[in-house]
């Protein structure tokens, strides 16, 4: 990652998972729990710049995280929706940030080589914000600039950052990442993420 440009990622990683009936964070894809695939892959880019944002079944959760340079933040008002943890993860940023990436902790299907994707357009621009493209959509992971941060901060509740990246849809990149189609929301779902992986056999996906 550029030394030039600090840009810092947050894994939004505290839902309940009402959906899947047990915590997503914590279901094995691989061999490994789903958050920790996230985690690596990121840590791998960007070492300790990296914050994992805890609520619903953080007590078991962060002992997943003692021997990670990511570090770790409670969202106390998980229960209000994923805004209140955007909110814990810009709140808890440097004044040296330049930008935020924005990542689901179970968007498990997203390598390294995705990542570093989203990062490279994005390229230290103060104005651009950058989303990954999938399904005939875009949508995060993806890369808010300082100058939305406040904006970030407004969101209430269900409010996800979909809508900055609608607002802001002139200064908007799209970089395509169809792995981020992939989520945990279901067992079906998990399912089809356990294949997704499987097809891609003993290669080191977080390199890719």
């Amino acid at each position: 990652m550029d030394s030039s440009a600090h840009l810092h990622i947050i894994i939004l990683a505290a839902g309940a998972s009402t959906r899947l009936g047990k915590p997503k964070q914590l279901v094995p894809v691989a061999g490994r729990p789903a958050l920790q695939h996230v985690i690596d892959r990121t840590t791998a880019i960007a070492g300790n710049a990296v914050s994992v944002v805890l609520g619903s079944h953080a007590s078991d959760i962060t002992p997943m995280l003692q021997h990670s340079s990511a570090s770790v933040i409670i969202n106390r008002d998980w229960q209000e929706g994923i805004a209140s943890s955007i909110r814990c993860g810009i709140r808890s940023l440097s004044h040296a940030c330049d930008a935020v990436m924005l990542v689901l902790g179970d968007q498990v299907a997203v390598t390294t080589g995705d990542y570093r994707r989203l990062i490279s357009a994005w390229n230290g621009q103060d104005s651009i914000l950058v989303a990954s493209g999938y399904s005939g959509q875009f949508g995060v992971p993806a890369v808010f600039p300082r100058f939305v941060f406040s904006e970030l901060m407004q969101l209430r509740g269900d409010q996800g950052a979909k809508l900055i990246l609608h607002r802001h849809s002139s200064r908007l990149l799209q970089v395509p990442v169809p792995n981020a189609t992939y989520d945990l929301d279901t067992p079906a779902e998990v399912t089809v993420v356990q294949e997704v992986l499987t097809r891609r056999g003993n290669e080191d996906i977080s390199q890719n």
